[in-house]
């Protein structure tokens, strides 16, 4: 048998096509839809090899088995079993050492177990770290989420923790199992506009879900609420219309779930036809910008960062120089820096107050999850031999910072958590809360 096709260096040829054939992502997080209105589907999500998709095949034949990979998954550094890299290379090792006369026995074998551990499944922050890394293309996040789907949709198998979010998404429409009615609260005694006050603005706000429920996300809201106000800015919101765009589903990989929600949404946008849709969440930046079109939904979308920013090139924010000598270090969220390459503007915000950055170890692109990512949040992790978010919080203590800048609800919370887990007394702040502070009435 000729040593080639059956050694690594196959890669030679497999990662050019890699490049040439895979269809276009609009993020490397962007996931792969399901058609739920075809009759004829009667496997969603992979369970065994024939289930994987040519692009997932070829992924296993381009590795080079470098494991830079795993050198930056944030589930691997911190003591869990998943590697992507063993991902990869399981798969291939299968189809490599298989008689030929026993493939079609092979093709039917169950992936959980077989290539990849069931707890790595759960233990992947979806932060795409790998894929970002991989000098050939390969994306093992999208395998992972595609077994997240079968197990979740024909096996009915998920962590016990996430059922909360998802009946909180299914009854509620929000994770955090808050009634819509509530959803205006954080909102008293301010002046802002509903959509159905204001039909017609520059700007719809999508406030999502942490920052319109949770206590402390709540106070970024209302300090990007000064912001757009001090700034005179034309726009409403959604109020109680508003429900959660899905993301923490389609990462845990409850993909009906994300797609109930997603067409709900998409058909309220298209009645309201907003011209901008500004987000204070990343996942929800992510989500509406990147994966609605696949369900015919284009929209125009921005994260606060980037509007904050412009608002102070433009000089329509009047700030003070009491932030002047303030240290400051940012944590770049997954889906702001890596997924969606908006690095320059949020570090913009913060400088513009007067304030000095220090970058962290791993920034930008390369920057090291928080542990929120890919429905992470809702559950405990699994075992390990530290936690993803304390794993983060040394490096922005190695920074010795005094202020924490973020821009993410969920890695607000996350890095909190870390910074009372080591007795920090950092302070952790939203690029909305670092300005509107600054803001001279």
């Amino acid at each position: 048998i000729p040593y080639f096709p059956y050694s690594k260096h196959i890669h030679l040829f497999f990662a050019q096509l890699n490049f040439l054939l895979k269809p276009e992502r609009r993020s490397i997080g962007e996931l792969s839809p399901i058609d739920f209105n075809d009759e004829s589907l009667e496997q969603f999500g992979v369970s065994s090899l024939k289930d994987l998709g040519w692009e997932q095949i070829m992924d296993a034949y381009a590795c080079i088995m470098c494991f830079r990979c795993q050198e930056v998954c944030p589930a691997y550094n911190t003591g869990n079993v998943l590697s992507p890299a063993a991902l990869e290379i399981n798969k291939r090792y299968l189809l490599n050492t298989t008689p030929s006369n026993k493939i079609t026995d092979i093709l039917e074998i169950r992936l959980v177990d077989n290539i990849i551990d069931e707890e790595a499944i759960w233990a992947c922050t979806a932060c795409g770290a790998c894929v970002d890394i991989c000098p050939v293309g390969n994306e093992p996040m999208q395998d992972i989420i595609d077994i997240r789907r079968s197990l979740i949709l024909m096996e009915n198998n998920f962590p016990e923790q996430w059922q909360m979010a998802f009946k909180g998404m299914e009854r509620t429409t929000n994770p955090w199992n808050i009634p819509s009615t509530e959803r205006m609260e954080w909102a008293k005694g301010l002046q802002i506009r509903t959509i159905a006050e204001n039909p017609n603005p520059e700007y719809l706000w999508w406030v999502g879900c942490a920052p319109a429920t949770d206590a402390r996300s709540q106070n970024s809201t209302r300090a990007f609420a000064k912001i757009l106000n001090h700034a005179g800015i034309d726009y409403a919101i959604l109020g109680e219309l508003e429900s959660c765009t899905g993301d923490s589903a389609r990462r845990a990989g409850n993909e009906y779930l994300f797609y109930e929600l997603a067409v709900s949404n998409i058909g309220l946008f298209d009645q309201i036809k907003p011209q901008t849709i500004i987000t204070t969440c990343p996942h929800c930046l992510h989500t509406i910008m990147n994966e609605y079109p696949a369900y015919g939904g284009h929209y125009q979308v921005m994260h606060h960062s980037q509007l904050i920013s412009e608002l102070l090139l433009n000089g329509r924010l009047n700030l003070s120089t009491d932030a002047a000598g303030d240290v400051f270090t940012f944590h770049d969220p997954c889906y702001l820096g890596r997924q969606n390459e908006i690095i320059n503007e949020p570090r913009l915000a913060v400088q513009q107050t007067g304030a000095r950055l220090i970058e962290m170890q791993n920034n930008g692109k390369k920057s090291f999850c928080c542990g929120a990512c890919g429905a992470q949040i809702w559950k405990e992790e699994e075992h390990g031999n530290k936690t993803v978010n304390d794993a983060r919080f040394a490096e922005i203590q190695a920074t010795n910072a005094d202020n924490l800048a973020v821009g993410c609800p969920f890695c607000n919370l996350m890095l909190r958590d870390a910074a009372k887990n080591a007795n920090s007394e950092i302070n952790i702040l939203d690029i909305a809360e670092i300005v509107a502070a600054q803001i001279e009435d």
